[in-house]
This record gives structure tokens, sequence and C-alpha cells, in this order.
């Protein structure tokens, strides 16, 4: 069997062709889509609400309930607005914005950088698909990049330019985000000219009203995290639940942030979901578990078999004003290496602001020390949005057979496949359908099943493959004379005959959370 990888091909038409395979098959649709879409904004199809669902499934068995220490919550998405004050989303949750003059266009001062230094990488990686095909089996990527003077000059300028623009952002110089857009050259898009105006901070927050009528209306806000429906329930959950520090508080919602710049399908929306822990310490401890959390995540993601040179620790060198230590999980989409998970040591400033704006403690009486407390805080945050686009982007595959033919399938590890099984019997007559009917009734109660039975056996395997089925179960005249079935792999196209009896108990070993969880 010939494989067509992704990293041999052109990233952004491969990008297009997963975007436009999710819509094909029940994955993502534009949201309004009759009435022409509405940007930044995705509904999830019959097959990805399965597959966001397994994915927080996943998550959660993972985070909660094989911890004894972690519960849930399930915080409103409104706030008292004075918990966006004591945050600091208020005052301090901006992004730099620019227009151009000639096409008046809005962008992210950051992201018009971070799209020049896109254009940088993608440079070095031609430059090594080239190498790869001169050098074939004894090309190394890792002594290319750095004895190449081309790649090595490339690289020192993306460096150059993050560092630049790290230290304009942190001191809060917008004078010299605009010059350095202006020295690269950076043109907009729509206009291609470089007319600029002065860079200026825009806040994310969507703002709402709540109250009968205008004059006794106050203003809420959307919340631009979860985070915060934590923070201020930690009593109530740490005395409710006789939780005893260290413990943690988990949560999957959705956030909110008004994107000027949404982009790259569901990586950056305005509307979104996280899935969060905030795990609570004593003073002094935050590194410790800071570094226990960093290595128990990356071990979550590679449990997924999506290959561990796909993921990377990126650590921030500028640290938000509530953390003393934070790094990224970054995972390589089609569109390079991004954000996947932030994990930070967000010290006791959460808490302390809380309770000063509040004027209620929020404080824990640690037993084994006799004193009370305000906790250190470590936080773990994913986007659910983005897992789902991690695996349906790498999943995504595109195979020449050994016959000849070709096909398109997503390898989507077996215990997030949105649907388990197929039942398909070969014809609509002889009994088969009936049998069939019965076999996915013994099944469907424990695993998503599909029965189908339009279309030849070939193309109904097809159509299975591109959704991301492990399994295939087809009955024939065969299974009426002895109870046997044609089970059929996903990922080998392998065929096996198996009792019927014997499904349910290997279709569940195959998707086991424990196969990938132990």
């Amino acid at each position: 069997m010939i494989y067509y990888f992704c990293g041999m091909a052109n990233y952004e038409d491969i990008f297009k062709k997963v975007v436009a395979h999710a819509k094909e098959y029940g994955y993502v649709f534009q949201s309004s889509e009759i009435y022409d879409g509405l940007s930044a904004a995705y509904d999830y199809g019959p097959n990805g609400v399965e597959l966001k669902n397994n994915i927080k499934n996943y998550w959660w068995k993972s985070m909660v309930n094989m911890h004894e220490n972690i519960v849930g919550l399930d915080a409103a998405i409104f706030m008292h607005p004075t918990s966006w004050k004591a945050s600091g989303h208020i005052d301090a949750f901006n992004d730099p914005l620019i227009d151009n003059k000639n096409s008046k266009k809005r962008y992210r001062a950051d992201v018009l950088i971070e799209d020049h230094i896109a254009k940088i990488e993608a440079k070095i990686e031609k430059d090594c698909v080239k190498a790869a095909k001169r050098f074939g089996d004894n090309f190394n990527r890792e002594e290319f990049v750095s004895t190449n003077e081309r790649v090595i000059e490339r690289q020192k300028k993306i460096d150059e330019i993050i560092e630049k623009m790290k230290i304009s952002l942190s001191s809060g110089n917008l004078e010299n985000v605009k010059s350095l857009i202006e020295n690269l050259d950076i043109k907009c898009p729509v206009s291609g000219t470089n007319n600029w105006t002065d860079v200026r901070q825009f806040n994310l927050m969507f703002k709402t009203q709540m109250g009968a009528t205008v004059d006794t209306s106050s203003d809420l806000y959307l919340r631009p995290e979860t985070a915060q429906g934590i923070f201020v329930n930690f009593l109530n959950v740490q005395k409710t639940a006789r939780m005893k520090v260290p413990f943690g508080i988990a949560q999957i919602g959705k956030a909110f942030r008004n994107e000027i710049v949404a982009r790259q399908f569901i990586f950056r929306m305005r509307e979104f979901e996280q899935m969060e822990m905030q795990f609570f310490v004593r003073p002094g401890e935050e590194m410790k578990w800071y570094n226990y959390w960093k290595e128990f995540r990356m071990n979550w993601h590679q449990s997924l078999g999506m290959g561990k040179d796909n993921y990377r620790f990126h650590n921030h060198e500028t640290l938000a004003h509530y953390a003393n230590a934070a790094t990224d999980i970054e995972f390589k989409f089609p569109f390079g290496f991004k954000e996947l998970e932030g994990i930070h040591s967000r010290t006791d400033f959460d808490l302390k602001a809380h309770q000063e704006h509040s004027g209620k403690k929020l404080q824990y009486f640690d037993p084994e020390l006799n004193k009370s407390y305000v906790p250190y805080v470590v936080e773990t945050s994913i986007g659910l949005d983005r897992m789902f686009l991690t695996v349906l982007s790498h999943s995504f595959l595109e195979e020449k057979l050994e016959n000849g033919e070709s096909r398109v399938v997503l390898k989507i590890p077996a215990v997030l496949a949105p649907v388990k099984a197929a039942i398909l019997p070969l014809t609509k007559k002889d009994g088969m359908p009936e049998k069939a009917r019965d076999i996915m009734k013994m099944l469907q109660i424990d695993f998503n099943c599909q029965y189908e039975d339009k279309d030849s056996i070939g193309k109904r395997y097809r159509r299975q493959d591109a959704i991301g089925t492990p399994f295939c179960i087809t009955i024939d005249h065969q299974t009426l004379e002895d109870n046997t079935v044609t089970l059929r792999d996903r990922d080998s196209m392998s065929q096996e005959r198996v009792l019927v009896e014997k499904l349910h108990s290997f279709i569940s070993e195959k998707v086991n959370i424990a196969k990938y969880l132990d």
C-alpha cells in the first residue's frame, strides 16, 4: 500500500481538503449557511457532535473520574460584572489592532507579523522537502536544518522578529509594533498596500445587558474564559465535596471572544469550548505540580497515538500578570505548530483578586499546617474545538492502493470515532436485512452503530472509511448458515470471519478507553 503523506504535499491544499471533507461528511458546517454564513461561527453536524462528545468523555474520564481529588463543575456563562473587573479582563483583555487605510480592513497586528513568520517557515519547509527528495532515506532533517546556511539564516530572521514583537507587546509599545510591520514591508492581503494606521488596543469581551427596561438594565459580559467560574466557586466546591488541598475543579464549557481575526476554520472562533482544570495547591508547591501536570497532559495527548513528533512544549518567555510559569503544548497542524493546550502556574492572583473585590474570604484551612491560606493554582486549559481539529486534520489521509485505486480515509483513534461499527447486509433480500437488524440491536446499546444497505459493498466501505468508522460488519449468505460475519478493519482493510456472539467483546476491546488510558 502506498500512502500520500500530508508532509510531502502543499499544506494549504491539504487543509482545504480537510475543511471540505468536514462538511461533506457531516462533521462541521458554516453557521447560518443558507444566509451566506456568519464569520467565525460553525455548527457541528451528526458526525461532528459525536466526535466532540467522545473527546469530552475522553478528557473527563482522564481528568475527573480517574482522579480522586478532582471534581466537576458547570458554572453559568453569565457572571457578576465585578468578577471581570477582579480578573483584569475589563482593563487588560485586549488585542492590538491595525487598519489598512486603503482597504479599510482591520487586522490584529501580532497576527500580521505571525503570518509573515509563517511564510518564512514555509520556505524552510520547502527547503526540507526538496532535500528529502534529493537524499531519500539518508535525509536527516535535524542535521539539515542545523547546518544548511539558507535555513539557518531564515531561522535567525524568524527569531529576531519574534523577539522584537514580544518586547514591543509586553512593554505596550504599540509604536514599535507598527514600525516592525512597516520594516518587514507587510502588506494588506486585500489592498496589497502597507498604508497602515497606528496600532491600538481593542477589548475582546462581548457586552450585553440584563434587565427588563433600558433604565434598569446593567452591563453583563459573555464570559471570555471558563476559569473565573471555577475561582468564584472555590469554597462552595471545597466545602460541599469535602476536598483537601491539593485538589482540582474541572469544567467543560462555552467561552466567547470578539476575535477580529478569526481564521483557520475552527482553530480560532468567536464562540468556542474549553476543557479546563484548576488545581489548588499549597503556596510554595506550585512548581512541583506545574511540572507534574505538564508531563501528565503531554502523556494524555500522546496516548491517542497521533505521533510524538507532532507535539512540543513552547515555554512562555513573557508571562501574563497572574502567572509565574507558563507553557503551551503545541501540535503540528497543516498550517504549522500552534497552541493546543496551555498549562499555567497562576499563583494566588485569582482567588486574592476575587477576595478583594467581593469582600469574602477565599481561604483554605489546612489541618496539617494548622493555618489558613489562599491556595496557589495550576491550570490546564485545552480548546475542545482545537482538539477536534487536531484529530480531524491528523486523521485525514489520501491513500493509493496496490490495485491502483485510491481512497480517502479518516484514521480517527477508535476510541474517539463517531461511529464505531457499520452494519452492512450484502443484499436487501434472503433474510440478510433482518439478521443485520438483530446484530444492530445487539451492539447499539453500547456502541454508536450505523446501518446501511444502499449501493455496492465496495462503495459502502469507502463511505465508512471517509466517515472514519473503525469496523464494518458485513452480513452475507454464510452468516445465515453458520452465524459468522465478515469483520473489516478500516486501517488495514483486512477482513476476517467472526462469530456474531463475539462481535461485542471484539469491538469493546478495540474502543475501550482503558486500552488508551492505562
